[in-house]
């Protein structure tokens, strides 16, 4: 059983930053692949970045790479979303997710964050 709880969401002006945090609760969190999702109001849940377990590897969706950021810290059972150069487009419910295989699809995964809001102004 793994627990996740997002922070850092908040209310930015276009261009600006923010860094998501996500905690995790467990012994196992370095065996479990991380991913970041986000939900904007009318729209399905869509994919934004992951990270291996082990190896590092990372993925983005197109609509993010070279503005946002994944890493991960085993030993502070944590993962981050580094998110820069952000537009009103990026707003939307973050929500973090752990899976016990690499996967890019939101059913892949098996534990989910609460979520937490990222409103971009123009």
């Amino acid at each position: 059983q793994v627990q996740l709880v997002e922070s850092g969401g908040g209310l930015v002006q276009a261009g600006g930053s923010l860094r998501l945090s996500c905690a995790a609760s467990g012994r196992t969190f370095s065996s479990y692949a991380m991913g970041w999702f986000r939900q904007a109001p009318g729209k399905e849940r869509e994919f934004v970045s992951a990270m291996t377990a082990i190896t590092g590897v990372t993925r983005y969706a197109d609509s993010v790479k070279g503005r946002f950021t994944i890493d991960r810290d085993n030993a502070k059972n944590t993962v981050y979303l580094q998110m820069n150069s952000l537009k009103p487009d990026d707003t939307a419910i973050y929500y973090c997710a752990a899976s016990r295989s690499w996967a890019t699809t939101a059913i892949s995964y098996d534990y989910w964050g609460q979520g937490t809001q990222v409103t971009v102004s123009p």
